[in-house]
């Protein structure tokens, strides 16, 4: 079993105050605001973590895939934009995009489309998120 770890200190008011976060480690830091969370100010925030988590997630779990069935990546990139909306009186994340692009000697368009929707469905990020948040994905070589 693996467990990861990080920190979060949020000082003031939430308009008025201000977050930092530290991975456990030490990886990376960040601040953030309500600016910069909901009113795209410059700056890191929440719903970025999640989307990094998700990109290096999927591009591992298709990786997995791909060499599983002899087919082994030279390249997989992911971008995922994670998407935050007004709810009632809060916010919800409601969206997820996954663009992955790969470069996979010897694999058809067809058959790296169904290995990204295999990665997609069994990565744990996507499992975390399965049944509360829409995924899209748009899965391409090249």
């Amino acid at each position: 079993m693996s467990t990861s770890t990080s920190t979060a200190v949020w000082e003031g008011g939430l308009r008025t105050g201000r977050g930092h976060f530290n991975a456990g480690s030490g990886a990376f830091a960040g601040d953030y605001t309500f600016a910069t969370r909901f009113e795209g100010a410059k700056g890191t925030n929440p719903e970025e973590l999640i989307a990094a988590a998700h990109a290096a997630c999927l591009s591992m779990a298709l990786s997995l895939g791909l060499e599983a069935a002899k087919t082994p990546p030279t390249r997989i990139r992911t971008k995922a934009s994670c998407t935050v909306e007004k709810a009632g009186d809060g916010f919800r994340i409601t969206k997820m995009r996954l663009e992955v692009r790969g470069e996979v000697p010897g694999l058809d368009q067809k058959g790296f489309e169904a290995a990204a929707q295999k990665a997609k469905d069994g990565c744990p990020v996507s499992q975390a998120l399965k049944g509360n948040v829409e995924m899209e994905l748009d899965a391409k070589l090249g």
